[in-house]
C-alpha cells in the first residue's frame, strides 16, 4: 500500500480520474478532478496575495487536503507539500524536484518527509509532459499510476487541458493528483 497523504484515498481497485485544467482561469480554481462517473473529487485553488506560489488541494466538500508551496531559489524547481493549509515544517508530507537542472524529458524525484538525506528518491515520475504521458513509480520501480492526454474537441474549444490519470489499487490517489499539479507547475515555469 502506498499511503502518503491518507489511507482514505486508497482503495482496492484502479481509480480512473479526469483532470481538467482551465487554460484561462477566471476564478481562483484552475484544476478540477473528476471520477469515472463525472463526480468532482478534488479542486485545486491558488492562494492569492502570498509571497510564494501556493496552491491548495480541496476535497469535494471544500476541505483542504494539502498545500503546495514552491521553494524559491531552487535550481531543481523544488516544491513542498504540507498537510491541510499548513506550511510548517512539522506538517511536511513530501517534496518533489526535477531530477536534473536541464531536462529533455520529464523526470521528477519525490522524497517523503522521513527521507531526510534525500540521497535516493521514494517515488519517481518519468515521461513526456508535452504529450501529457507520464508514469509514476515507487522506490522499487513498480508503476503506481499513469497519466495520458485526452483529446476532445470540447476541451479544445472551451480552452481546457484534459487528461486521464489511472491510479493503481492501494495507492493514495490524492498523492498522485498532487504530483500531477506539481508537474504542471514545474512545466508551466518553463514557458513563463
Amino acid at each position: 500500500m502506498a499511503v502518503v497523504i491518507s489511507r482514505d484515498f486508497c482503495i482496492s481497485e484502479d481509480v480512473d480520474l479526469t483532470v481538467v485544467r482551465k487554460v484561462v482561469a477566471v476564478t481562483d480554481g484552475n484544476f478540477i478532478v473528476k471520477d469515472d462517473k463525472g463526480n468532482i473529487v478534488f479542486n485545486v485553488i491558488d492562494k492569492l496575495f502570498t509571497l510564494h506560489d501556493r496552491h491548495v488541494l480541496l476535497d469535494a466538500r471544500g476541505t483542504p487536503i494539502v498545500t503546495f508551496k514552491k521553494k524559491h531559489l531552487s535550481a531543481h524547481k523544488r516544491w513542498e507539500v504540507f498537510r491541510g493549509e499548513s506550511s510548517d515544517a512539522e506538517d511536511l508530507l513530501f517534496s518533489a524536484k526535477t531530477s536534473s537542472i536541464v531536462q529533455f524529458k520529464t523526470e521528477l524525484d519525490v522524497f517523503l518527509s522521513e527521507n531526510r538525506d534525500g540521497k535516493s528518491w521514494d517515488f519517481k515520475v518519468v515521461g513526456s509532459w508535452l504529450e501529457r504521458s507520464c508514469v509514476i513509480y515507487d522506490k522499487n520501480s513498480t508503476p503506481i499510476a499513469q497519466m495520458q492526454k485526452k483529446h476532445t474537441l470540447c476541451s479544445t474549444v472551451l480552452g481546457k487541458d484534459t487528461f486521464g490519470v489511472t491510479v493503481y489499487p492501494q495507492v493514495d490517489y490524492a498523492f498522485v493528483v498532487a504530483l500531477v499539479v506539481i508537474l504542471h507547475e514545474i512545466n508551466k515555469d518553463k514557458h513563463d
